[in-house]
């Protein structure tokens, strides 16, 4: 879905479902023409209020990141909606985020950060970088070197064109850790660059960065 100035419209998509099921919604979303995708962890409690709302309860979830264009994205959650029965009461929760720039990728070339300076003010840019296991250090290192104060690190797995292998005919996921980095926006091209350059990411099977606009922050202290 690009369009003349060679910008595209991508989504995040984001899927909270039962734990174990994780897998069967990426073949699914495959299907829809979704390259790849990442599962997290997640477990909540029915005391708070917000982890109940994202659907986090007592029991353990998956959480699933996938990047897609829009039109990809829309056909993939009809159909997992449809397939998973997400609209019935703790089946799942599914929704949707816009991303700025995307690099590691060749289905989605979007990575002009200069002229994706929202109009509104963005301050922040939520910088989201998925590598293999062993891996999340020298992306906070990369980052580091061209200005970030640091990142969060969370364990995951992914299931890509170029991660997945088999044994005896089963897929097997490789773990992955996927970094999180909050940057000013006049740093992050920068920082992106250098985790870039650092890690090979435009090699296939490196990793992937995506970019994010962030509306509002509460605890960063410059």
């Amino acid at each position: 879905m690009l369009c003349n100035s060679g910008k595209m419209d991508i989504n995040l998509i984001c899927i909270i479902a039962k734990y174990g099921s994780g897998s069967k919604l990426l073949h699914a979303a495959k299907k829809c023409g979704v390259h790849g995708g990442t599962i997290l962890l997640g477990r909540g409690t029915v005391n708070n209020r917000i982890c109940k709302f994202l659907g986090l309860s007592d029991e353990r979830k998956e959480v699933v990141l996938m990047v897609a264009d829009t039109a990809t994205a829309d056909c993939a959650l009809e159909k997992l909606n449809k397939d998973c029965e997400l609209d019935k009461p703790d089946h799942g929760i599914a929704f949707t985020t816009s991303i700025c720039a995307t690099f590691g990728t060749r289905y989605y070339v979007f990575d002009n950060i200069k002229e994706l300076r929202s109009v509104d003010n963005t301050m922040y840019h939520a910088i989201t970088i998925i590598v293999d296991k062993g891996k999340a250090e020298e992306v906070i290192d990369a980052a580091s070197k061209a200005g970030s104060k640091g990142g969060t690190i969370i364990n995951a797995r992914g299931s890509g064109i170029h991660e997945t292998s088999k044994l005896f005919s089963m897929e097997i996921e490789p773990e992955k850790e996927l970094v999180i980095i909050l940057s000013e926006v006049a740093m992050t091209e920068k920082i992106v660059s250098s985790i870039k350059e650092e890690l090979k990411i435009d090699e296939p099977g490196n990793g992937i960065i995506y970019v994010q606009n962030v509306n509002k922050t509460y605890g960063i202290y410059k």
